[in-house]
């Protein structure tokens, strides 16, 4: 039952079971009403509701990290997984997937290169992570589809939100950025210090908490509808209640907080210096997990509420827990102006108020509860103890978190350098790394190492059968051969470490001049067949731009060879080298293209950019030619061959030469070598193509439509996921600028070719709510080509 209005949320139970920080929560699918946990002990755990009393049973304790776990979600059901699946994620840098009943791992998805402190799961078996790498990874089943860049450091938090394609990531850079299809489409920017938390309200509304100890509303056009203060310290979660606006955080002092409209209305204080982590179950209770490795729940049900013996119990571990005034989490304390016991008798003026005495010369903080009318205890206010950080892991260094971050001073006058360290690391390792990172004379490395050991005695982990630890992460090291994330496949493609595209043997010879095809729009339709076939994808060969006319392409040359500067001018003798290369390649004569040609024509294409359209023309006709194309793609000459045409590509350049570098790039794809260099700088030219969408210029549109569809003929070809990723995510982007229905068209056969024979590109293709993006061209009457391909994509999908 829930309770009513203005009540009050009080223990319900308290589970023992982590050895170490609980730091991360779910509510869990199943066993109805349970919850999943992990912790530094390297464990997640899974909760069920316990029918007797008012507890949880643990079900059981699952492990497949070799290092702390940090965060937790669930992965909806699915027809294979009907419980759905439980992803963890840790310092490891690897993230695990469980299903329900197995203490093992299904699978491991490895690919960052850090930490993984944050997983939210989306609809289709999508999986967002982020790692203190600063990317997020967006996965499918046992994939990496895409990796989202551009924050620059790491990344605490991330959501997928309701609205398919959208995606939420929050950073130690204090900024939160919004993604569309694996695009960066807005950062807000507001929060003072890391973003450690993200929770969603609504499909237009999120709230955010970070280290600046505040937590804020925004929209998602990129308004900070309202700022929440109460925590006094670095804010680490954030749960939002079913069906409401309502919701609870956690932070470093030592707090849980519950806001009911807009207001801070209870303040629960736990026995412990970090509360890490909350999620709120279906039934309105809450679960947070701290630094003492308990998790506890609170409830405002009577029913739920535990036993006054467990109360007192609770309020008892308060009683006796030590704060160090250090942490400022109850403001300055002047312990010789502080009021005696008698200063109790006073009732407080709201709930959590806090209120020091002195008794016996010991300070005693206490907390003022509305609903019971008392001040409780809780805690005894100590020195510094220096007891309350060794164990948490709390100081940030470059928006990571350590043990320590010591200041080293290495001669008098100069700079100090800060030194990060964990309690699991070697101090010779992180002496020497520091010394290489700084420039420093190596001969300090016994002296930093010792000053490292004095200042951390004692002070080893519970158990750390993982000896080498990253000194900047405190991660596992990476040992050679213990198949670590990196790729190192000969070849591999740098973005993505994944296998590069062999061609296969089917070459693609240069389509004549005059041929018909229904892709430009010529007898594609016959209004008479009954049943209309489906002739537009999976296409099997790339769409090259053959129209040419030489006479005029010269003539333009010519004139401009007239205007130009002295050390670009051509001589006679240059430009009927050229016209022997356009009539060569243009199919008008038997001769092949030679070396002095492709000379020349590499001079004209380096004109400056007001004057080199023709020689780019030049170029687009001639790289369609076996020989020109080989030369132009090989391993020497293709670098500077790919270099030029992207620096055409700048959406401020001349809208001319964007169109010819396009339509140049769409001609490479002719023959193998052209494939294969195309295929190898996948990621850059369409990172550098997709900005020419900007400019709304119908030509350049198609161009853009066609060198997408080449890819996708390509990459239906290997099985290549992240290029498709890519592919699909140029897409769904492209399709909300482009008005040119010659240019949709090519997009949905481009659409069809991918995802054609490949379940995980349908599914990607869903998540990315591309089918939404292409229903309204169902109703396209003319050309009758694209509503055509559009139902037929929107039947694979």
């Amino acid at each position: 039952a829930m309770a009513g209005e203005g009540s009050t949320f009080r223990l319900r139970c308290s589970l023992l079971g982590h050895g170490q920080d609980v730091r991360g929560l779910t509510r869990g699918l199943f066993p109805e009403g349970g919850f999943v946990s992990v912790s530094r002990d390297r464990t997640a755990r899974l909760w069920a509701p316990d029918g007797l009393n008012r507890g949880f049973t643990e079900m059981h304790c699952m492990s497949g990290h070799s290092n702390f776990v940090s965060c937790v979600c669930i992965i909806p059901p699915s027809d294979l997984y009907p419980r759905g699946l439980i992803a963890t994620g840790g310092n490891d840098h690897n993230i695990c997937i469980f299903t329900v009943d197995n203490p093992a791992p299904l699978y491991v998805l490895k690919g960052h290169k850090n930490t993984v402190c944050s997983l939210s799961s989306g609809k289709f078996g999508t999986l967002l992570s982020g790692s203190w790498d600063t990317t997020a990874k967006v996965w499918l089943n046992d994939r990496c589809m895409m990796t989202l860049q551009g924050h620059t450091a790491a990344i605490w938090a991330v959501k997928i939100l309701p609205e398919q394609g959208l995606m939420l990531t929050g950073s130690a850079d204090k900024t939160i950025k919004l993604w569309k299809a694996g695009r960066c489409e807005r950062t807000f920017t507001g929060h003072e210090d890391c973003v450690r938390g993200l929770a969603i309200l609504s499909e237009m509304e999120f709230l955010s908490c970070a280290n600046d100890a505040s937590v804020r509303r925004w929209q998602i056009s990129g308004e900070c509808l309202q700022v929440y203060y109460g925590h006094t310290n670095y804010i680490y979660s954030i749960s939002v209640f079913p069906r409401c606006k309502d919701f609870v955080t956690t932070g470093e002092d030592r707090s849980l907080r519950i806001w009911k409209q807009g207001e801070c209305a209870q303040t629960i204080r736990l026995p412990a210096q970090s509360v890490w982590c909350c999620c709120v179950l279906d039934n309105g209770d809450i679960v947070v997990g701290a630094s003492d490795g308990i998790i506890r729940v609170f409830t405002e049900s009577l029913e739920r509420t535990a036993s006054a013996e467990e109360i007192q119990a609770f309020e008892n571990e308060l009683a006796q827990a030590s704060i160090d005034p250090k942490t400022g989490d109850l403001g300055d304390i002047n312990a010789d102006d502080l009021p005696g016991r008698e200063h109790l008798k006073d009732p407080g003026t709201r709930d959590g108020q806090t209120r020091l005495i002195k008794d016996n010369g010991k300070v005693e903080a206490y907390q003022w509860s509305v609903s019971e009318g008392r001040w409780i205890k809780i805690g005894d206010v100590v020195g510094s103890s220096g007891a309350t950080q060794q164990t948490s892991g709390k100081v940030l260094f470059e928006g990571k978190e350590y043990d320590y971050v010591f200041t080293i001073d290495v001669n008098e006058n100069g700079p100090s350098y800060k030194l990060p360290y964990n309690i699991t690391d070697d101090p010779w390792l992180t002496a020497y790394n520091f010394l290489q990172k700084n420039d420093l004379n190596p001969m300090f490395l016994d002296q930093v190492a010792k000053f490292i050991m004095d200042n951390t005695k004692g002070q080893t982990l519970l158990s750390t059968s993982n000896q080498f630890a990253d000194p900047f992460t405190g991660a596992g090291r990476y040992v050679p051969g213990s198949s670590s994330g990196s790729s190192t496949i000969p070849g591999a493609d740098p973005f993505t470490g994944a296998g590069r595209y062999v061609p296969g043997s089917a070459s693609n010879a240069v389509p004549p001049v005059g041929g018909v095809d229904p892709f430009t729009g010529m007898g594609a339709y016959q209004p008479a067949a009954a049943k209309v076939e489906n002739i537009y994808f999976p296409k099997k060969d790339a769409v090259t731009f053959d129209q040419a006319n030489p006479t005029q392409i010269l003539g333009k040359l010519k004139e401009l060879n007239g205007s130009a500067a002295e050390e670009h001018k051509l001589t006679e003798d240059d430009l009927i080298i050229l016209e022997k290369l356009l009539s060569a390649t243009c199919n008008t004569s038997a001769e092949t293209p030679t070396a002095q040609q492709l000379q020349t024509l590499w001079r004209a294409v380096n004109w400056p950019e007001d004057i080199v359209f023709p020689a780019l023309d030049i170029l687009r006709l001639s790289v369609r030619h076996p020989t020109v194309n080989e030369n132009f793609c090989s391993e020497k000459e293709h670098v500077q061959f790919i270099i030029l045409l992207l620096k055409f590509l700048n959406p401020k350049g001349k809208q001319a030469n964007q169109l010819l570098a396009l339509r140049a790039l769409c001609n490479c794809f002719v023959s193998h070598a052209g494939q294969k260099v195309m295929m190898e700088q996948r990621d850059e030219i369409m990172t550098q193509a997709i900005e020419t969408k900007s400019g709304n210029n119908k030509n350049i549109h198609i161009a853009l439509a066609t060198l997408t569809l080449n890819y996708a003929v390509c990459l239906h070809k290997v099985n290549n996921v992240e290029g498709k990723a890519q592919c699909l995510s140029v897409i769904s982007t492209v399709m909300e600028v482009v008005q040119d229905l010659e240019a949709i068209f090519r997009l949905l056969v481009a659409l069809g070719t991918l995802i054609s024979d490949d379940t995980n590109a349908v599914q990607l293709a869903k998540s990315l709510g591309v089918d939404s993006q292409i229903k309204k061209y169902v109703s396209v009457s003319e050309p009758a080509k694209v509503k055509e391909c559009c139902r037929f994509v929107l039947n694979l999908l």
